[in-house]
């Protein structure tokens, strides 16, 4: 049987069993991200498209997201999480088979827009502020900022394992009849059924992850002007990082480098394990900093290294760029998500989660189609060096707007 410390490092004691399936299913997830996020690149360009489309599909999944999370904040004290929730699984199960199911742009394009799928390597999709207010609910505020980077730890590993098995249609390819294309449309199809598992898991939450009181979830009022001043700024954030998304990262390295899938996917397994590395550290880090200067000044040299890794003369010096970007740039998820959920009543965080969602995945949608443009026109990496630009400027205001704005156990 578990130790009572052994079972701390995966949640506080006396949790209840809500919390374990949602890290569970959020690790389920992140896999199918790892792999999808570096898959469909490959998967567009073997249908015969061109970086521009790339960026395109990138843009509707971000746009659709938003669009989605947008509807969320509005509508979502209407029904209570497990209800929204399992919505979501079924997108995610249908965006899965349909993707598998037709090589032609515009239906591609449509999926994208009104599916789950991800181009990144954090979730941008609805889950994620519905998981992120059940989370909450789950645990002590003492206890959140460490869950919270748990969350974010067993996604990055997860998602750094599925980088490694986006090398199967290759392997696929090479030693079997099977074509690259029906290899790649396979591995949407588990997209698919991950979907499916996940709506099963999901069915079995109890009334713990629900907000206390009678409506389910409520819309913003306390809590407005700070999530309109964060959503603002987020949104600063997303739109640089637009620009550097996995997908558009892998492009460029296929481009520069003449990469196989299987050595980016090695190399998008390192980055995923730098990156559970520093989310390990986040916690520690926000006890002693706080949780806004852990967001910022951990995320102003992981956006030096971005500026930087385009510069490189070599492969192996552009990776090591990119693998200490990766290794500083995601201790700060884990904080501004605990962040955000501490600043605002229990009633209103499904709101606040989605509104703070939605600026950032419409800014972060704005910048793939203009990235995929200046991958066509030049292999340099313009795009990385853009977002690391803009995402510096962001780190400034952030701590400039809100180093006064203290949670609970900071004060």
């Amino acid at each position: 049987m578990m130790g009572r410390e052994a079972r701390w490092w995966f949640v506080p004691p006396d949790t209840g069993t809500d919390l374990p399936k949602l890290l569970a299913m959020r690790t389920v997830r992140a896999f199918g991200d790892g792999y999808v996020s570096l898959l469909l690149p490959v998967y567009l360009l073997a249908l015969g498209f061109s970086p521009v489309a790339v960026g395109a599909i990138a843009t509707a999944t971000l746009l659709g997201s938003g669009a989605m999370v947008f509807g969320l904040g509005l509508f979502a004290h209407r029904f209570s999480q497990r209800q929204l929730v399992l919505g979501a699984a079924v997108l995610m199960t249908v965006s899965g088979f349909a993707f598998s199911l037709t090589g032609a742009f515009w239906p591609l394009f449509v999926i994208a827009l009104v599916g789950t799928l991800n181009p990144t390597t954090g979730d941008v999709t609805v889950f994620s502020p519905l998981e992120q207010a059940m989370v909450t609910q789950t645990v002590a505020a003492r206890d959140r900022t460490a869950v919270f980077a748990r969350y974010s730890l067993l996604g990055s590993l997860a998602g750094a394992a599925g980088s490694l098995f986006a090398a199967v249609p290759e392997w696929i390819d090479a030693q079997t009849q099977v074509g690259l294309i029906t290899a790649l449309q396979a591995m949407f199809a588990i997209y698919g059924v991950f979907g499916v598992l996940t709506f099963f898991v999901y069915r079995t939450l109890t009334g713990s992850v629900e907000p206390p009181g009678h409506a389910p979830n409520a819309p913003l009022v306390e809590s407005r002007p700070i999530v309109m001043r964060l959503a603002a700024v987020f949104s600063l954030d997303a739109f640089g990082g637009g620009f550097a998304v996995q997908s558009l990262v892998a492009l460029w390295l296929f481009q520069r480098f003449d990469l196989s899938i299987a050595t980016a996917g090695q190399i998008f397994f390192w980055a995923g394990l730098f990156a559970a590395g520093s989310y390990l550290l986040s916690s520690w880090v926000a006890r002693r900093i706080g949780l806004i200067n852990t967001m910022v000044f951990t995320h102003l040299p992981a956006n030096v290294f971005l500026i930087l890794a385009p510069l490189m003369p070599t492969l192996e010096l552009a990776v090591t760029m990119l693998l200490l970007r990766y290794a500083m740039s995601s201790m700060d998820i884990p904080a501004r998500t605990s962040f955000v959920m501490a600043v605002v009543p229990a009633h209103e965080r499904a709101a606040a989660a989605s509104f703070t969602a939605v600026p950032r995945s419409l800014a972060a949608g704005i910048s793939p189609f203009a990235a995929g443009w200046l991958l066509s026109v030049s292999s340099f990496g313009w795009p990385l060096v853009i977002a690391g630009t803009i995402k510096i400027g962001y780190d400034l205001l952030l701590l400039r707007m809100f180093r006064s704005v203290k949670p609970p156990e900071e004060r």
